[in-house]
């Protein structure tokens, strides 16, 4: 058996080589992080083996530094490990009482750890899919906050330019309403549009749901609105719902793109009733391996959704919290897909209506339900099977 410890860094990368005998077929040496580094590195790798299944290359987790090189030695087909550095630091740390860390260390460090007995695992085309998964997931997480901003600032400036206009609409935040107050962005150049426009640009851009009628309710309120006239302001506005606008095709894309990756992964996860592919994604990514926890309460101790303990001398909190550590993604995506779940599932439905009746807040009742579908996600995802009403 053939290893190798890479040590991960930003330019440059230590390499360590050596055979399950122990013997060091390589001297530690460094390489530059570009491909004339990496083929040299493959180089040094097939002079020494001719047969891959019987290499093993290991490097630290150290976010977008390693996703180069990762995909390099993936691309070459050789068995790669991808190690949390806290294993290595307490690998190392139980190798010597001495306090010594280099990247040479490291590198040799890593290809022990390959030698030992320590259970590792290969990183897998399925795990690189994963990790594209958490990145859009979390992108799409970012942006979607973004936008959540954004939309409080159109609030805000709509209730200085004409406030009236919010009680007239469903929602401030469709298409209709932005069409008009990107063109019209207070009540006084809403008040001074003639009646035939302002139909025909409601009716277009709500698709036929606001005609005639709601457009002289609008400009009639637009005419006697308190609304301030500061062009400043309108200027915001316009530029508010731009940005928007350019959100919403971004977040769009990034949903398509989602939906790709979650059809080649196939996961079962998509057949529990109101697990859409946005919350279905974050779940899975954030998870991982699911081989990686073996038990659901496992995940939920990842997610920060196990209640904490307090215990001191002869107190025991009797009123335990949510522990709230952990993936704050995971824990955001479990909750929001268990109240659509509890929605339109009906096991879960009369689940939550059970805690709720035991007098339980509806947080605290969808906390228990979150569980429960933990619980559920942990079984379809072990065993490969549909979800079953």
């Amino acid at each position: 058996m053939i290893v190798i410890g890479i040590d991960v860094a930003k330019d440059k990368h230590d390499c360590f080589i050596m055979n399950s005998e122990g013997e060091v077929l390589f001297n530690p040496f460094v390489i530059q992080n570009n491909r004339e580094g990496f083929d040299s590195l493959y180089e040094k790798i097939c002079s020494v083996a001719n047969d891959f299944t019987k290499v093993k290359v290991g490097l630290e987790a150290t976010g977008h530094y390693s996703y180069n090189i990762l995909g390099y030695l993936l691309d070459k087909g050789l068995p790669t490990y991808v190690i949390n550095p806290l294993h290595t630091n307490l690998y190392r740390k139980s190798l010597s009482l001495r306090k010594t860390k280099t990247d040479k260390v490291d590198a040799h460090t890593i290809a022990a750890m390959l030698l030992s007995d320590v259970n590792l695992k290969s990183y897998s085309n399925t795990l690189y899919h994963n990790e594209e998964l958490k990145s859009l997931t979390r992108y799409r997480f970012d942006k979607v906050k973004e936008r959540a901003k954004l939309k409080t600032s159109v609030a805000r400036l709509v209730n200085i330019l004409f406030p009236e206009l919010e009680k007239l609409v469903s929602t401030l935040h469709m298409a209709s309403v932005y069409e008009l107050l990107s063109q019209y962005p207070s009540a006084k150049q809403i008040a001074s549009v003639h009646l035939t426009k302002l139909t025909n640009l409601l009716s277009t851009a709500s698709k036929g749901r606001y005609g005639k009628e709601r457009a002289e309710e609008i400009r009639i309120d637009a005419k006697n609105s308190i609304g301030s006239d500061m062009p400043a302001k309108s200027l915001e506005l316009k530029h508010t719902i731009k940005l928007i606008r350019e959100l919403d095709a971004e977040i769009e894309e990034i949903e398509f793109h989602i939906e790709i990756i979650m059809d080649e992964i196939n996961s079962p996860i998509l057949t529990i009733p109101g697990i859409s592919y946005r919350m279905g994604a974050m779940i899975i990514a954030e998870i991982g391996d699911f081989d990686n926890f073996s038990s659901p309460d496992k995940i939920l101790a990842y997610a920060g959704l196990s209640p904490s303990t307090y215990q001191s001398g002869q107190l025991t909190s009797s009123y335990s919290h949510m522990e709230k550590r952990g993936s704050r993604y995971l824990r955001y995506a479990l909750f929001n897909a268990t109240k659509f779940v509890c929605n339109w599932d009906n096991t879960f439905a009369e689940y939550l209506a059970k805690k709720r009746s035991e007098g339980k807040h509806y947080n605290v009742a969808i906390s228990h339900a979150c569980k429960k579908l933990v619980r559920v996600i942990y079984h379809l995802e072990t065993t490969g099977e549909s979800y079953r009403r």
